[in-house]
């Protein structure tokens, strides 16, 4: 019989790490990265959700049959879907302005729109 003379655990199984994280170190671009993602999140999802609207709008229009109660309230579900994300991409205009030219919080955290 042999004897051995190491563990043959960490043979098989391997070691210990610390986790893997994808944020940096410091926690001044951790918070930008955070804030980063989140707006861009906000982004898709407001997005996603007033092209459904509009979407829904387009759909009670088309369905109308020409009554013009209905078609009012089509035309005002797409109007409110564009008017809100406008408001949307503003007060991500003025949230930009404020934090990056005024405060000098997150200067140069950029904002990518997501892409096909």
């Amino acid at each position: 019989m042999k004897l051995l003379t190491q563990d043959p655990l960490p043979r098989i199984f391997g070691t210990i790490a610390p986790p893997v994280s994808g944020l940096p170190t410091d926690p001044q671009e951790s918070v930008v990265k955070i804030v980063g993602f989140g707006i861009r999140v906000f982004i898709l999802v407001a997005t996603l959700t007033m092209l459904i609207y509009l979407l829904w709008g387009a759909y009670d229009w088309i369905i109308s049959g020409g009554e013009k109660e209905k078609i009012t309230k089509a035309r005002s579900k797409m109007t409110n879907a564009v008017i809100g994300l406008l408001f949307v991409f503003a007060m991500l205009a003025l949230y930009n302005l404020v934090t990056s030219d005024i405060l000098k919080i997150f200067p140069n955290w950029g904002i990518r729109i997501p892409q096909l």
